[in-house]
């Protein structure tokens, strides 16, 4: 993939965390931050933010978490996760790959935690820090030339 800026998304019924990495070449992670958190259960809320968003970074891929049991089977919100990523694919029409992340929002929790922020503070960036670990999970995956992403055609 060549350089460019990949936007990636902890879906949530409630939110939806997301993050936003620059690649340099060879697949490398030139920086990343947690972004923003959308605060909405309308779907027109959320795709109309997703789109400026997407306006704003023009990024060459999104990513977004899969969320798995503990045992590597689906649940009832990887079908909805499964969806939305098919969602982002009709409306931005820009390659969308999943992501497995699996207890990203423990480690974002605990990341926030560590940082001395309150539970009311962490409640309000644990999914823009999942977001982030789902981002970071997928560029420590390709660095290696590894590709254990999930993508459904």
């Amino acid at each position: 993939m060549p350089d460019g800026s990949v936007l990636a998304f902890d879906f949530g019924i409630k939110r939806i965390g997301i993050a936003i990495g620059i690649q340099l070449e060879g697949g490398r992670l030139g920086s990343a931050r947690a972004l923003t958190t959308i605060d909405s259960e309308a779907n027109d809320t959320r795709f109309a933010a997703i789109a400026a968003l997407i306006v704003e970074w023009q990024p060459e891929l999104l990513l977004v978490g899969r969320p798995l049991n503990e045992d590597g089977t689906p649940h009832e919100m990887t079908a909805r996760c499964d969806r939305f990523a098919n969602q982002l694919r009709g409306r931005f029409r820009l390659p969308v790959e999943e992501v497995d992340e699996r207890f990203s929002s423990t480690e974002a929790d605990a990341n926030l935690r560590q940082r001395g922020l309150s539970w009311q503070q962490r409640k309000t960036q644990v999914d823009a820090e999942a977001a982030l670990i789902i981002l970071q999970s997928w560029f420590e995956l390709h660095a290696d030339g590894h590709a254990n992403a999930h993508s459904p055609a």
